[in-house]
């Protein structure tokens, strides 16, 4: 999927706010990208927009093979993990399922297949306040992967997660992509997440957000924070991030 010379303004009162300034993007099939920018930059937005829940003012969403496709292949987690505190874990996993028309059997069977992998054995029926953090976040992210589409949107997944829990999610969300084999669009403020996570990362300005940088990424997995190729790419992308928050 890609976005093409996507712009997005608001209006605040009398006042129109641009957000977005033709703004472009590809996910490849089975690529994981990232997009990463100055705080209120509208990475969101543009997240939104890719999901279908916004419309943009101009540009396009190119969706599937040759821009056909639809966005029904598409699944989007916002930053928070939205559970449902009537529902247990398993549950929860099986909402988007559920929404999508299959069977409530065939959805649970499915969900309890993954509850091993997704490091959450034994808290099927456990109800969201009896969940940490981290549990929280894996249920809403097998809640994503359960909709079966083959391209994720993800939202700050990992952001509500202290440093070392997030550290290990990043490992683990790694491994479930490579096995699971979709393709996955990463809004984060963490750059080292996007390093370790990512084949490319964009780069956005300050608002109005455009692209001022396309990295690519194509040393192996998995990566680690204190490698020469790591630091360096770290260093790179906080120098411009820091210059682009500067610009007024």
């Amino acid at each position: 999927m890609a976005a093409v010379g996507v712009s997005k303004s608001f209006l605040r009162g009398r006042r129109t706010i641009p957000v977005l300034d033709a703004v472009s993007i590809e996910v490849p099939s089975g690529g994981w990208v990232s997009v990463i920018g100055p705080s209120g930059c509208g990475k969101t937005t543009l997240l939104r927009i890719m999901a279908g829940l916004v419309v943009p003012d101009g540009g396009r969403i190119l969706v599937g093979a040759g821009g056909a496709g639809d966005r029904e292949g598409m699944a989007y987690m916002p930053q928070s993990d939205t559970l449902l505190p009537w529902r247990t874990a398993l549950d929860n996993a099986v909402l988007g399922p559920e929404v999508d028309g299959r069977p409530r059997g065939k959805a649970q069977e499915e969900a309890r297949a993954l509850f091993d992998r997704f490091g959450l054995s034994g808290s099927e029926h456990l109800y969201p306040h009896q969940l940490s953090g981290g549990m929280r976040q894996r249920v809403a992210l097998m809640r994503t992967f359960l909709c079966q589409r083959e391209v994720l949107l993800l939202d700050e997944p990992l952001g509500s997660l202290d440093a070392l829990t997030r550290a290990t999610m990043q490992g683990w969300l790694c491994s479930v992509w490579q096995e699971l084999g979709h393709s996955v669009l990463l809004v984060t403020h963490d750059i080292e997440e996007a390093i370790i996570l990512s084949d490319r990362l964009y780069l956005l300005s300050a608002g109005p957000a455009r692209v001022v940088s396309e990295l690519g990424l194509d040393w192996p997995r998995p990566r680690l924070r204190n490698t020469g190729a790591t630091v360096q790419m770290k260093a790179r992308i906080l120098d411009q991030l820091c210059a682009e928050a500067s610009h007024p």
